[in-house]
């Protein structure tokens, strides 16, 4: 088993934007495995899964540690997640490893993308909000529903946990505070992913030199970018990146080249004026946080979200 430098060196840029920014890993690395590098959709994903399975538990640790985490949602979460997560990675094994069925892959994770970036964009326009303190109310056949829909995608595409499920899990609490929100989908993907995992590994689709390559260069990576985030950078990065994996996602489903060029002007219009709307509307509770922030690495001066919702408790 040899390692890739070039690989490496592609996971150490994908891996830090994902600790910068906070979006999910399969919206940028699996697009790069296979729009780049040339490896195969099934391949991809599998590799893309394992290599977060290593990614995640640290931020997890931070996040136990301040207490962020809604334990009951992570449950119910997991309920559903778990195992469609597992029959994902085997409805992937169905489709086979034919020219034919990596296409039909290709398109299932293009329409994957396309809504990842959908709810990306959604979530950038959800108003200024004031949290709730308190426990929540748990609706268990809703978030057993949000675990089946999440966990199915993430197995059959390696995208979902960072996009989809914190979205929906934001339309359910929309007062919920920021750091128990990610804090929570966070903790929920590490078994997630697990589980996606284990599939993969029966069913497999695993390249151990491509496995090993993302790992080596996306798990420091991940740490720096997430120790070196400021949120205001981060608000106006996210939007472009999304643009990014909205892009691969019609280069996927077949969108001709002249049609990819128009797409990617209208694109780059679109999350200019978001990135400039993020920048300038002052939030009460942003709607993401960075694993630096959670390590108390805001610079000085300055007062993070998190801070005031515990500011908000104290009252």
């Amino acid at each position: 088993m040899h390692l890739n430098f070039a690989l490496v060196l592609g996971s150490v840029l994908v891996g830090f934007l994902v600790g910068l920014t906070g979006m999910g890993g399969g919206a940028l690395m699996t697009p790069m495995l296979v729009l780049i590098f040339g490896i195969t959709p099934s391949a991809a994903i599998s590799s893309d899964l394992i290599a977060a399975l290593f990614m995640k538990p640290l931020g997890v640790a931070v996040h136990w540690h301040k207490k962020t985490i809604q334990p009951r949602l992570v449950r119910y979460l997991c309920y559903g997640s778990i195992p469609s997560a597992v029959a994902g990675t085997y409805v992937m094994h169905l489709l086979g490893s034919t020219t034919s069925a990596e296409k039909h892959l290709q398109l299932l994770l293009g329409l994957a993308l396309i809504v990842g970036a959908a709810a990306m964009v959604a979530r950038a326009f959800f108003p200024t909000r004031r949290v709730v303190t308190g426990p929540l109310s748990v609706n268990r056949p809703l978030i057993i529903g949000v675990g089946v829909v999440g966990g199915f995608m993430v197995g059959l595409t390696s995208v979902g946990a960072g996009s989809l499920i914190i979205v929906m899990l934001l339309l359910i609490y929309p007062h919920i505070r920021t750091d128990h929100l990610v804090g929570t989908d966070l903790a929920q993907s590490i078994p997630l992913t697990a589980a996606a995992t284990l599939g993969t590994l029966l069913f497999g689709h695993v390249q151990l030199a491509v496995t090993a390559s993302i790992i080596v260069g996306s798990v420091p990576a991940v740490v720096a970018g997430s120790l070196l985030s400021a949120r205001s950078f981060t608000k106006t990065l996210r939007p472009f990146l999304g643009g990014v994996a909205l892009l691969s996602g019609l280069k996927y489903v077949g969108l001709p080249v002249d049609a990819l060029g128009v797409a990617a002007v209208v694109i780059l219009a679109v999350a200019t004026v978001i990135a400039v709307r993020s920048a300038n509307v002052p939030t009460i509770d942003a709607p993401a946080i960075a694993l630096g922030d959670l390590l108390d690495e805001a610079p000085t001066g300055t007062i993070h979200p998190a801070a005031l919702d515990v500011e908000s408790e104290r009252a």
